[in-house]
């Protein structure tokens, strides 16, 4: 035995654990520090409401909140930021959104317009409303029964913690107004799917089937929809007559784009940490909750965990473009970068309320880490959950190569009180619950970015020779 090999063995295993120890204590430091006092998101999000506002998809405005999140980036210290542009199918709203009950109960009823429908004839359209209680009702309905009538649609959103009733209440805005078409209604109107009881309905994307000519659609707020409901109930058999006017329309093809920035790691020939939201809105609302937000979360995050000292992987910001009206920026991405392969990627997209669960798709394959990760996080007051994760709208990179995945959780209890709704501003975001999600971000992708096995399988990856940056 080579004595002198052995200790020397000995020697470099040791420098390594202290190494490693060292830089856990460090970055544990910096997500407490980000739990008590950080102000880079909220900073960001207060920027980006204030000074550029509504940012609808394809618009100048949107294309204003790329300009202002490249210089941001730019400004704290990320590399290689860029903007980059994809061209998309460009829908607006107008200036019109008008409905009245004309009988039994006449009286004006609040709406406005559904992502990617058509514009009633100027004056409008007067029909006679349809009620259907829920999505299934609407599909069994006979084919040709709408002709010439409106559909509406309703359902029974609730508030959940993990947001779960937009999954069940959704469809009614995704499909309903599709199918009602397909049926021979010349309108549809839906009861907004959102949990609060405001005047403010709850815009959204709306789809077509292919051969199915798009119609007007418009979601009435919640207590305009139960009105309408209750109209219904009273009108003995009697027409209940609608008059819909809305002039959104198609604009054909406008640029979009992706902004995207590095914190360059010291070994970037490993496959990135891909950090993902947002930057468009509806434009009806600011975008603070959705998803303003979830952009100064992760771009706070990524800061505080390279802040201890440079990662081993390459941490990537990706603002995408265009989400809203058809994860435009995420396919466009996607597209672009496919054969570059993501170690992990994460999306913060669902408000900034606290984070109370963490979800993994290497929970079975990668244990160690799923574990390691689950036990940093606790003492935020976040849990391990069973469920498989399956990524933010804005991964589809991630799960087009196959590639892990991570969900930290955020509590939705509120989220659907704002979502996609004027209400959706800055006042709404408790700083407290922002500060705990940077810090259960920067503490994950932290653990992340300096995982040196890949992080789906937890095998080992070929060695490569680091190249060194300053730190």
């Amino acid at each position: 035995m080579n004595h002198t090999m052995t200790a020397l063995s000995a020697l470099s295993l040791a420098f390594l654990s202290t190494v490693a120890t060292a830089q856990t204590a460090t970055l544990e430091a910096q997500a407490d520090a980000a739990l008590k006092a950080d102000t880079h998101a909220w900073a960001f999000v207060e920027g980006i409401t204030t000074e550029v506002g509504p940012r609808q998809a394809g618009t100048e405005a949107e294309a204003r909140a790329r300009e202002w999140s490249a210089a941001w980036l730019k400004q704290y210290g990320f590399e290689n930021v860029a903007i980059e542009p994809f061209m998309m199918d460009t829908w607006v709203p107008g200036d019109i959104a008008r409905a009245r009950v004309i009988a039994p109960f006449a009286q004006d009823l609040v709406v406005l317009p559904l992502g990617n429908s058509a514009a009633t004839p100027v004056g409008g359209i007067e029909a006679e409303v349809v009620f259907f209680r829920t999505v299934d009702d609407l599909r069994a309905a006979p084919e040709g029964s709408l002709k010439g009538k409106i559909a509406y649609i309703s359902h029974q959103m609730r508030p959940a913690q993990d947001g779960s009733h937009y999954g069940f209440a959704g469809p009614a805005r995704w499909v309903g107004a599709g199918i009602a078409a397909s049926k021979g209604a010349v309108a549809t109107v839906i009861k907004s799917v959102g949990t609060d009881y405001h005047r403010n309905p709850h815009t959204g994307g709306t789809s077509f089937p292919e051969g199915v000519k798009p119609t007007p659609a418009g979601a009435l707020s919640l207590p305009d929809a139960e009105n309408l409901e209750r109209m219904f109930a009273r009108a003995n058999g009697k027409p209940v007559t609608l008059k819909l006017e809305m002039n959104p329309r198609q604009i054909g093809q406008t640029e979009s784009g992706n902004v995207v920035g590095e914190i360059v790691g010291r070994n970037p020939s490993l496959p990135p940490v891909l950090l993902a939201c947002h930057i468009d809105s509806w434009w009806n609302a600011p975008g603070a909750f959705d998803d303003g937000a979830g952009c100064g979360i992760i771009i706070a995050a990524a800061r505080r965990a390279a802040d201890g000292g440079r990662p081993l992987r390459t941490i990537r910001v990706l603002l995408a473009g265009a989400e809203e009206t058809g994860l435009w920026g995420s396919k466009a991405y996607s597209t672009a970068h496919i054969n570059e392969p993501i170690a992990v990627g994460l999306e913060s997209d669902f408000g900034a309320d606290r984070i109370w669960r963490f979800d993994s798709n290497f929970r079975e394959t990668n244990p160690a880490l799923h574990k390691k990760i689950a036990v940093a996080v606790a003492r935020f007051g976040v849990s391990a959950g069973s469920d498989v994760a399956t990524g933010g709208a804005d991964l589809n990179i991630v799960r087009d190569q196959k590639g892990a995945l991570i969900d930290l959780q955020q509590d939705g209890t509120r989220y659907f009180d704002l979502h996609h709704t004027p209400d959706d501003t800055l006042d709404k975001i408790d700083i407290v619950q922002l500060r705990q999600n940077v810090a259960v971000w920067a503490q994950v992708v932290g653990i992340l970015a300096n995982e040196e096995t890949a992080i789906l399988t937890g095998t080992p990856i070929p060695a490569a020779p680091p190249i060194m940056q300053a730190q």
